[in-house]
């Protein structure tokens, strides 16, 4: 069974779409490479998910998993409430808009389990291997 590892951060002031672009940049990196690329960024939606992958790290982390084995299940970003506001305009007319707000939701797994795939391949192959050595030794005799 896989173990994930879940971060989340509510209500932030940010649109989704913002936060978005900042996601796609990062979702195919590992989290500590992510987490050391997201200041160079050049986008203000990255500091706020940095914090969310930093505390997913630091979960994973507190349970006895190492850094280098995670790798992102999933990163959400998912629409919240919106602030309705407005701006006075001319002849004491309002003219609204909406601030939105964005649900971060950071779900960490661990990458052990292409690993013993790869370590199944590895032993089926050396069974292999030492059954021809055998019969080569049986048929020189």
């Amino acid at each position: 069974m896989e173990k994930t590892y879940i971060s989340t951060q509510k209500y932030l002031i940010t649109s989704p779409r913002k936060l978005r672009l900042v996601v796609e940049m990062v979702k195919k990196l590992a989290p500590v490479v992510a987490i050391e690329k997201m200041p160079f960024i050049a986008k203000r939606a990255s500091e706020p998910l940095m914090k969310v992958i930093k505390s997913a790290v630091a979960n994973a982390r507190n349970l006895g998993v190492s850094d280098l084995d995670l790798i992102f299940k999933e990163i959400q970003i998912g629409e919240g409430p919106r602030l309705k506001r407005g701006r006075a305009a001319s002849r004491g007319r309002w003219h609204p808009y909406a601030k939105r707000m964005s649900h971060i939701r950071v779900v960490l797994t661990t990458k052990s389990k292409s690993k013993t795939l790869n370590s199944k391949k590895t032993q089926n192959a050396e069974t292999k291997n030492t059954k021809t050595k055998v019969t080569r030794k049986e048929k020189k005799s």
